[in-house]
């Protein structure tokens, strides 16, 4: 299958799942390698979308195997002999009670990158158990971190854990992986895991708790809530504008483009005024609409923008002169991360029906795709 990006020419074996796992296939996808989804006979228990409208898939082929037939199991082994990386998200040792294992994948194909994605982590007291995003947040001490002061803590959208500090350090893994064989010829195990992933992204806030400079506790920092000059403000029309005027000469433009003359821009430090600052600047965005603020702040520094939801997020001026987020009529999505010069962006593949390829697939691998459906160990879309 020829593909664009810097990623043409490296074949990828993903083991269907859901989340992080498939986030990360999705991503090396989109930068053009060829990645084969090994979907099960029985679809997983978790779907949140039809399979030809599941964006996670997009750009990667489809082959129905059953794992536990030996023909399925041998079928496996045959497509990894010809791929640079295999990716999967199961629980520790299911791929090894599968007897794909990375004893027996390496084994196969030395040079391979084992990419395996997990919350806990391949060891520790929790690699057994089961867990889901918000666990993951509450031990790493991100989850405690986030809501107002004297509140509970608010969870957020699945982007932290499972596809910031997951799927895509599980990119990051599978890209190092991939640079060391290149130059060794040796494939690796990577193990990814969402409470490693989500403790590095806290390498700023640590080093400022280190320093004095940040308070271990949620709505208290300049950069969580509590500055009233890096907040959000609710707007005449009972929608809301993001202020993050961090910076004192940001700040000094927005209190000129607010007019408001009751407020030093020297005292913005000074916690003992911020009441008063965030009553001043509450008024102030109260008196228009959202839209109204957004058209007057476009060409400003002041670092005010309107607080969209996704629909509209997607109709951004912005958003759009970059395709950030692309629509066809039949789906949102969004597009591809990051840019690259040398190669073209380009619009994303279709997400396939499962089994969809598999004829190909396997005829691709030399096998005789016929006998194998014949006998149950494949299946076609």
């Amino acid at each position: 299958m020829t593909r664009a990006g810097p990623l043409a020419g490296v074949r990828v074996v993903e083991m269907a799942g859901i989340g992080p796992a498939p986030f990360a296939a999705m991503s090396l996808a989109d930068m053009g390698a060829d990645v084969i989804r090994v979907d099960r006979p029985v679809p997983a228990e978790m779907r949140t979308a039809a399979p030809e409208g599941d964006v996670l898939n997009r750009g990667k082929r489809s082959v129905v195997l059953d794992l536990k037939h030996p023909a399925g199991h041998e079928a496996v082994l045959t497509l990894v002999e010809e791929a640079d990386v295999l990716i999967e998200g199961y629980r520790p040792g299911v791929m090894e009670r599968l007897g794909l294992g990375p004893d027996v994948v390496l084994a196969r194909r030395p040079s391979l990158v084992f990419g395996r994605m997990t919350g806990w982590g391949q060891s520790g007291p929790l690699a057994d158990t089961a867990g889901h995003e918000v666990n993951y947040l509450a031990v790493t001490g991100v989850l405690g971190s986030l809501g107002t002061a004297g509140g509970p803590p608010q969870v957020p959208l699945p982007l932290i854990g499972d596809y910031g500090a997951g799927g895509a350090y599980l990119v990051i893994g599978v890209l190092g992986a991939l640079f060391a064989a290149a130059r060794t010829g040796q494939g690796q195990v990577v193990d990814a895991a969402m409470v490693d992933g989500t403790t590095h992204l806290l390498a700023a806030t640590y080093a400022m708790l280190g320093a004095g400079a940040w308070n271990d506790a949620r709505g208290t920092n300049d950069l969580d809530g509590a500055a009233p000059f890096y907040a959000v403000y609710e707007t005449a029309d009972g929608q809301w504008v993001s202020v993050g005027a961090l910076e004192n000469k940001f700040f000094a433009t927005l209190l000129r483009e607010l007019r408001i003359d009751g407020f030093e821009a020297a005292d913005q430090h000074d916690r003992a005024q911020w009441p008063r600052l965030r009553a001043l600047l509450a008024e102030a965005f109260g008196a228009r609409t959202r839209d109204e603020w957004a058209a007057y702040f476009t060409s400003s520094d002041a670092c005010v923008t309107p607080v969209l939801g996704l629909r509209e997020a997607a109709r951004h001026p912005h958003v759009a002169a970059r395709r950030s987020v692309l629509a066809d009529g039949r789906r949102i999505q969004p597009g591809t991360a990051p840019r690259f010069a040398a190669t073209p962006d380009t619009t994303p593949g279709p997400s396939p029906r499962p089994g969809e390829h598999t004829v190909a697939v396997l005829e691709e691998a030399g096998l005789a795709a016929d006998e194998l459906i014949d006998s149950g160990a494949a299946r076609v879309g």
